[in-house]
């Protein structure tokens, strides 16, 4: 069987080839889908035999977890919370399965509800990091930004203690992106700024390219696509003959809305071809819809008008299975391209939607009300632009200062 063969989505024939060569260790979940491939046992890959002890079901459960096996997941989960025998550990390690799986399925109010129980447990140091990194991105996926800043804060603070340096990277990239998302650039480049030298001495690629992910948002964000441009491929450079290709046809997602954004439609539209067939086989229903929102950008900007707006309208229906902050994005980000096309009453449409998703004090709910405001204004409505503005300086006054 050759390299290319024994390949699949998630982990590609140069990785393979990296593997055998003894410069990467596959994880579990690799190795038990080379198993399916091979005819022979996880374990006798991992380790020459097959006389491995029988996992108990915590174990199990974790490997369902990574595998995407929800519903076996959840089932060992719940047997393990419900058993009498199980110590507190146990249960909290199950709390914190449970709210892992409820996160993957988008259910955030019971991801949160769950992982505020595991984390409130003495769990061992790794565990613990990994249920506050899952917490905190339930938090941000709420709008709750306090709360997600406060749980990096508590965890990086943590790993600097204990001189914890891949914790700290981790934690610090976590904490900026909370930050970008929240509006706070200049904290955010401050936080990247102290991780870059951890990030020189760090071997783990996908560390790394977490930071420069982070920094070609931050530099998205405050609007220098040239430096933007620079980490996003840096972030793909990065993973190169990884096994995280979900990550780098994200990086080039971003490379994509850059170049849109510049006018090189026909460069952003090869970007999203290369990108796009991983995400077809392991990204996301959001992470789809936003491929099909870039790829209409370029085909509108390139005279293809009718069939860009198809593809949005279809692109929509795919932001319904999101959390509430990231479905308004995408909300947003098609109404964008229907009021760049000047059909006003469907950006109005899809500005709602995004609205009712939205806190009731983020920086993004400003931008939507301010947009929607315009367009009422361009229609004679002035009251009604009014009132948006209003309620826009509101969303605003609750995002919090760079002080």
């Amino acid at each position: 069987m050759s390299q290319r063969q024994l390949a699949f989505p998630g982990c590609t024939a140069a990785y393979i080839s990296r593997i055998e060569a003894g410069e990467r260790i596959p994880s579990y979940q690799i190795l038990r889908e080379f198993s399916k491939r091979l005819g022979v046992s996880a374990d006798y890959l991992a380790t020459g035999s097959d006389e491995a002890e029988q996992p108990d079901e915590l174990f199990e459960a974790e490997v369902a977890l990574r595998l995407d096996n929800l519903d076996q997941a959840e089932s060992l989960y719940r047997k393990i919370k419900d058993d009498p025998e199980s110590d507190v550990v146990e249960v909290a390690r199950a709390e914190a399965g449970l709210g892992q799986s409820a996160l993957r399925r988008g259910l955030t109010n019971e991801a949160i509800d769950q992982l505020e129980i595991a984390i409130q447990t003495e769990l061992p140091p790794v565990e613990a990091m990994a249920v506050a990194e899952s917490l905190g991105r339930a938090y941000a996926a709420q709008g709750r930004f306090a709360d997600a800043l406060a749980v990096f804060n508590r965890f990086l603070d943590a790993a600097k203690e204990q001189n914890d340096r891949p914790n700290v990277l981790r934690f610090s990239v976590l904490l900026a992106n909370a930050l970008i998302d929240n509006g706070r650039f200049g904290h955010a480049e401050e936080i990247l700024g102290e991780a870059v030298d951890l990030a020189r001495l760090s071997l783990d690629p996908r560390l790394k390219a977490d930071l420069y992910w982070s920094q070609s948002r931050l530099y998205s964000s405050e609007g220098n696509p040239d430096l933007a441009a620079k980490y996003a491929q840096l972030t793909v450079s990065t993973l190169d003959h990884t096994e995280h290709t979900v990550q780098a046809a994200r990086a080039l997602l971003l490379l994509a809305h850059i170049e849109n954004d510049r006018g090189n439609a026909e460069a952003a539209l090869e970007l999203i071809e290369e990108g796009e067939p991983v995400i077809r086989s392991a990204g996301s229903q959001i992470d789809r819809a936003m491929f099909v929102l870039e790829r209409a950008r370029g085909l509108e900007a390139l005279g293809e008008a009718e069939e860009a707006a198809s593809l949005v309208l279809g692109s929509v229906a795919g932001f319904g299975e999101a959390t509430p902050v990231t479905a308004a994005r995408g909300y947003a980000a098609a109404a964008n391209f229907f009021r760049s096309r000047g059909d006003q009453a469907k950006a109005l449409e899809l500005y709602e939607l995004a609205a009712e998703q939205l806190p009731a004090r983020d920086r993004h709910l400003a931008d939507v009300l301010t947009a929607m405001a315009e367009i009422h204004e361009e229609q004679g409505n002035t009251a009604e632009a009014l009132t948006l503005l209003k309620s826009a300086l509101v969303a605003r006054s609750g995002a919090p200062s760079e002080e």
